[in-house]
């Protein structure tokens, strides 16, 4: 998988991309990350890429220039069109959930638009957007730490990048359950036990306690989780 950031501000996005997860993967080869900064798409002496909007009002907005000069040729790079994707994170964008993950991680280029101030010229949505997503009702100062959140949990999910591929089908949503409670040694700290149902090398029995525990925990936390939809 490529994935291409075009970013104001490359900094915020090359150092997480660097560690953990999202570093393990590139090393296997199995994904390979992309940072651009937006302004090396001007073409003006002051490298500039926002402007007043029209109309009037308060904040800047990306210029439409750079952004189509970095998206366009960024996607001639892309041999199966059908498999890429231009994400613009944005509050106004679907919610993104592990099921969003899981279908990403099917595509073979991602192309990551992080927008900055006020937002961006509409008409980059209209022509050059195919998939808009938001983390939730709040918002950041730009695009790039939703961009980063969305690369994460979707590399992780690539075939590979985890030693232990059990322990993402396990993880939260990846079915309607929460995941459950995790202990590791020791097996008493501050007067506080391991269950023993964890201890008894009884592997059914643990399962089938897991299970108990995360659809407890599911219906304590998130309730709406369990309603057929």
């Amino acid at each position: 998988m490529q994935i291409d950031i075009i970013t104001a501000f490359p900094e915020i996005v090359s150092e997480p991309l660097s560690a953990s997860i999202p570093a393990q993967a590139e090393k296997k080869g199995l994904v390979e990350y992309r940072i651009h900064d937006l302004r090396d798409f001007t073409t003006d002496k002051h490298r500039q890429i926002d402007d007043l909007p029209y109309g009037g009002g308060p904040g800047m907005i990306l210029k439409p220039e750079p952004l189509f000069r970095a998206v366009e040729a960024l996607r001639e790079q892309c041999e199966n069109h059908s498999r890429c994707e231009v994400i613009y994170p944005t509050p106004q964008g679907t919610p993104f959930t592990q099921k969003s993950a899981e279908n990403l991680r099917g595509l073979e280029h991602l192309i990551f638009i992080c927008g900055r101030y006020k937002g961006i010229d509409e008409r980059v949505r209209e022509q050059l957007v195919t998939m808009e997503i938001s983390l939730g009702d709040f918002v950041l100062s730009g695009g790039e730490i939703p961009a980063l959140a969305i690369i994460d949990s979707t590399v992780r999910l690539l075939p590979g990048v985890l030693q232990d591929p059990e322990s993402a089908e396990t993880d939260s949503f990846s079915s309607r359950l929460l995941d459950g409670p995790h202990y590791t040694r020791p097996e008493e700290f501050r007067g506080l036990k391991v269950p023993e149902i964890l201890l008894s090398g009884h592997h059914a029995k643990i399962r089938e306690w897991r299970e108990e525990q995360r659809l407890t925990r599911t219906r304590e936390r998130r309730s709406d989780l369990l309603v057929e939809k």
